[in-house]
């Protein structure tokens, strides 16, 4: 009869990954309620913008995708041997490059969208407004969640965690909340609310 394999084998046993997964995604549906939260307590203001209705869910799910991208990058490389230290570390520079410049892309493309769908509906925004709101929003979104990815992956790796069972869920769900803030920042700051 064989024993089995200690090791890798069992790290990715159905206990070990409830285990490890579960307090993580408890994490994240307290942030989820909190966002919830958030959004509808400015549900009035809300209503009276379409177009930001519209904005919302787009923007918020570009820091948390974009660092989520990051956060896979860096977990490949720790599995490869590849990045164990921050400082002047290629892997972590060329990712980290690499990831804002899809983050701002994405923000130009969705200030487009947004403006070209709410103007087809009848209730457009001014396309500057709307870039603004967009730049604004996702610049702080991703200097967050983009410190949060590098301050998550690293911690789980010394740690021994798995990085692929916190970065992704923290980080998708980290940048919900930092998306809606940093919108009703942007919001705030050009006299929107």
């Amino acid at each position: 009869m064989k024993r089995k394999a200690r090791g890798a084998t069992s790290y990715y046993t159905v206990e070990g990954i409830v285990r490890r997964g579960l307090p993580v995604l408890s994490l994240t549906c307290v942030i989820g309620i909190i966002v919830g939260q958030i959004l509808n307590s400015k549900e009035s203001s809300l209503i009276s913008m379409p177009a930001i209705l519209i904005l919302i869910p787009a923007l918020i799910k570009i820091g948390g995708d974009t660092g989520s991208m990051l956060g896979a990058r860096l977990s490949s490389a720790f599995h490869m041997g590849l990045g164990t230290h921050i400082r002047r570390n290629p892997v972590v520079y060329n990712s980290l490059i690499a990831v804002a410049i899809v983050g701002l892309v994405s923000s130009f493309s969705v200030s487009v969208l947004v403006w070209l769908a709410s103007n087809l509906m009848g209730f457009g925004m001014p396309y500057m407004t709307l870039l603004e709101i967009s730049l604004i929003a996702v610049a702080i979104e991703l200097v967050v969640v983009y410190s949060a990815t590098i301050g998550i992956a690293f911690a789980s790796h010394r740690f021994g965690i798995d990085p692929d069972d916190t970065v992704i869920p923290l980080i998708a769900t980290l940048g919900d909340l930092v998306g809606v803030t940093g919108i009703f920042v942007a919001l705030r700051m050009l006299n929107l609310v």
